[in-house]
């Protein structure tokens, strides 16, 4: 999906347009239809009793439809007067990125769909999952506000190089799954590869735990009752399979505790052995509030800058000045005491204010990188941006002067002042000509590399993923995955019975006469027996439509028995088949 389909009122980041694909809705088969309807049809049935409030109001609540997939773009427009809105995405995105749309109040939707043979579950993002799951509980305020919360603190969590070697293993597990060309051995090496990723994990990182707190509330929570729980987690309402089994032994239910969740990693690829009950929205609100309190843009300091360093990826560095200084961390100095005292980035930064890039101090600019120290002068309680003019002159930081800056840290900074830039009535950088920079021994600014342009700031107060200005930036923590989704290609007999499954559906939907009814659906059972059709859901979908129209009663008998005869051939098939029996 391009800018230009997304309706106005919603705007789209420009770090998130790329992430963004066209829906792409053409695409979708009869077959897919019939997919989303049933599970559609199963789920409201089932989650009208066991769901949290209204599950057929949520889906009102968005413009989706039991009867067909929806528009992304008709959800857009729909859900914009409640502050939401809805872009397609393809499968599995990062964390980081995911929780970044939810911030600005979008609703990721993965624009594929699970294959027939996962009718019931796949560890896959889809468009069941991410529309029929997340997308009805915005009904509710509480949740909604909950979500963008999330988001915006989940935004700013700090990865690994490790998280990102797990989520491309992931991510092609999920898509193999979903892959009807993918051999056994292609999916069984794919996990091997995942396991392996996964084994290789020496630390958690944030994006980690908030992954955890995301998966065991939004994705798989109870709340209410520990007793008698409702479901609301997506992954619950969107999987017939889970929605059901999950109330039932030997799945354990526990009471919802920040701790509990932390503690307990999850697998996409299976069905989960626990999950956790929170008492209401408030509950979860406090409790990721709590967390945020422990996470590198609350605390700062240089165990924050360590992790921005590990993370590999782009972010944010915030002086007590108020400076953001946004890239790739790829060194720090420290002072004997172990704390940072000099960081540096590498490759393309910019320095920001109020998430207001500076003017002239782009990713242009500082292409190959910034360094700065931190820190307070030697022998001067009065933070260097707190320093008024006469201060400034009174240390020699004149305009055209040469001066030499101590730092208690031990960094030297010399050389002639070429301006002074006061932000928000904070001094937030000094730039320097002829300059050198040391600590100890070590050259840290040479006067050859040009105009050393000092960050001011005697501590960091805040670290987070991303970058503080990304529209003048245009990056964050993750790039789109080079690993695309597969579109299937259709023999003959799979494009005969896409055939068989629109006939049917134009006939549910034309209100035909009766004599034209049975006429339609006669010709589609004499191609199933020339042809060998041995489809359940066809036939769930025929029966239905005899039933309610009263017609062919022999027809009907022998749907029934061949329904019959699949369930005793596939028992993996019977509870799907009995469960649309009972809809008819």
């Amino acid at each position: 999906m391009t800018t230009s389909t997304v309706p106005s009122t919603k705007r789209i980041p420009a770090h998130l347009r790329p992430f963004v694909v066209e829906q792409d809705y053409p695409r979708y088969t009869p077959v897919d239809q019939a997919v989303w309807r049933y599970v559609l049809r199963q789920n409201s049935a089932f989650l009208s009793e066991k769901g949290f409030g209204s599950y057929r109001d949520g889906l009102a609540f968005t413009g989706m439809s039991v009867e067909r997939i929806p528009r992304v773009e008709e959800m857009n427009e729909v859900l914009a007067p409640h502050g939401w809105g809805a872009v397609a995405i393809d499968g599995f995105i990062p964390s980081v990125t995911f929780f970044d749309f939810q911030a600005h109040g979008l609703l990721p939707i993965s624009s594929d769909i699970r294959m027939f043979q996962n009718i019931a579950y796949t560890p896959a993002p889809d468009i069941i999952h991410e529309s029929a799951g997340h997308a009805p509980m915005l009904i509710h305020p509480g949740y909604g506000e909950f979500l963008k919360l999330f988001g915006g603190i989940g935004a700013k969590a700090l990865s690994s190089k490790q998280d990102v070697a797990v989520y491309e293993a992931m991510r092609l597990v999920s898509i193999l799954k979903e892959d009807p060309s993918a051999t056994q051995e292609d999916i069984l090496q794919a996990e091997q590869n995942l396991d392996a990723a996964l084994a290789a994990k020496t630390e958690i990182s944030e994006e980690t735990l908030i992954s955890r707190i995301y998966w065991w509330t939004v994705e798989y929570g109870l709340i209410g009752e520990v007793d008698d729980p409702k479901l609301y987690g997506a992954g619950l309402l969107s999987s017939m399979g889970e929605s059901r089994s999950c109330l039932l032994p030997p799945v354990e239910r526990i009471p919802f505790t920040l701790e509990g969740v932390l503690a307990t990693d999850f697998d996409i690829t299976r069905p989960q052995p626990q999950l956790f009950v929170c008492r209401d929205f408030d509950e979860l609100t406090q409790a990721v509030e709590r967390f945020a309190d422990t996470m590198a843009f609350r605390v700062g300091g240089t165990s924050s800058l360590k992790k921005a360093l590990d993370s590999g990826s782009p972010a944010t560095a915030v002086y007590s000045s108020g400076l953001q200084v946004s890239g790739e961390f790829t060194a720090l100095e420290f002072d004997e005491a172990g704390e940072a005292v000099y960081l540096k980035t590498t490759g393309p930064t910019a320095l920001a204010f109020a998430d207001q890039e500076l003017p002239g101090h782009g990713i242009d600019y500082h292409s190959q990188g910034f360094g700065s120290p931190i820190g307070l002068l030697r022998g001067i309680e009065t933070p260097l941006e707190e320093f008024t003019d006469a201060q400034l002159r009174e240390h020699g930081i004149v305009t055209g002067h040469q001066t030499l800056l101590e730092f208690a840290s031990g960094v030297h900074v010399q050389g002639v002042v070429k301006y002074v830039h006061r932000e928000g009535g904070q001094l937030v950088l000094i730039g320097f000509e002829a300059c050198t920079v040391t600590l100890a021994d070590t050259v840290l600014f040479e006067a050859a590399w040009g105009t050393f342009d000092m960050a001011v700031g005697q501590a960091i107060t805040s670290v987070y993923a991303g970058v503080a200005d990304p529209e003048r930036f245009h990056a964050h923590a993750y790039k789109p995955s080079e690993t695309r989704t597969v579109r299937p290609n259709y023999i003959d007999v799979e494009k005969l019975v896409h055939s068989l499954y629109r006939s049917i559906r134009d006939l549910r939907e034309s209100k035909p006469s009766r004599d034209r009814l049975e006429e339609g659906v006669q010709f589609v059972l004499d191609q199933i027996e020339e042809h060998g059709v041995r489809d359940w859901l066809l036939h769930v979908e025929i029966l239905e439509l005899l039933t309610a129209h009263r017609v062919l009663s022999e027809g009907q008998s022998q749907v029934r028995e061949i329904l019959e005869q699949i369930a005793a051939e596939k028992p993996e098939l019977r509870s799907l088949i009995q469960n649309g029996l009972k809809l008819i």
